[in-house]
């Protein structure tokens, strides 16, 4: 038997999802989401909620190599109805953990200049989320700058970070998840490190 989702689940969903889009409008505000799922292991439950509210049986799913085995796959199948793609950039949506998977944005589908919006949008298992140094964000729905303090991240993610920002309107979006907080950095905002 799979692990339960949301108690509630139209009224735990449409919070969670409101939070889901605070997160992305507010870039670097960093929510609440899932405080009271329990996901099978390693999933963490902000990123469980996120999946359980954006993927749905109409959009493909790709989960990360350090998920297999866990139970994660089949509690994401049986709580979003979502076909697993077979490879990233086939993926509306994917998971990955950013301590145990490689992290290549190139390899997700970045949507094409009649509909960018079918690029992938990125939930990233991080292992600690605050506000405070690290990377400053700018651009759309941040006021002045906002930081970001955001472990761990692959060495090269600020340059990864800054083609995916050249590439707007095309780009994936990330979605950062740490226990049961998340933070969103849509690809209009920019990032740099911090100065």
């Amino acid at each position: 038997m799979t692990a339960f989702a949301f108690a509630d689940p139209v009224f735990e969903s449409q919070a969670a999802f409101r939070r889901v889009l605070r997160a992305m409008a507010s870039p670097g505000q960093i929510v609440d989401a899932g405080e009271a799922l329990t996901p099978p292991p390693p999933l963490g439950r902000a990123a469980a909620a996120a999946l359980l509210t954006l993927a749905d049986f109409e959009t493909r799913l790709w989960i990360a190599p350090s998920f297999a085995g866990s139970g994660v796959e089949a509690y994401l199948k049986f709580h979003t109805g979502a076909a697993l793609a077979a490879s990233p950039e086939n993926a509306a949506f994917a998971l990955v953990d950013a301590a145990a998977d490689a992290v290549e944005f190139k390899l997700f589908s970045q949507g094409t200049a009649e509909y960018p919006d079918r690029s992938t949008t990125l939930i990233l298992q991080v292992q600690r989320l605050a506000p405070g140094a690290g990377l400053r964000l700018v651009g759309p729905g941040v006021r002045g700058a906002s930081k970001l303090e955001v472990a761990p991240l692959p060495t090269d993610f600020l340059a990864q970070w800054q083609t995916n920002h050249a590439s707007f309107p095309l780009g994936i979006d990330l979605i950062l998840a740490a226990g049961s907080r998340l933070a969103a950095l849509p690809r209009s905002v920019g990032v740099t490190g911090e100065a």
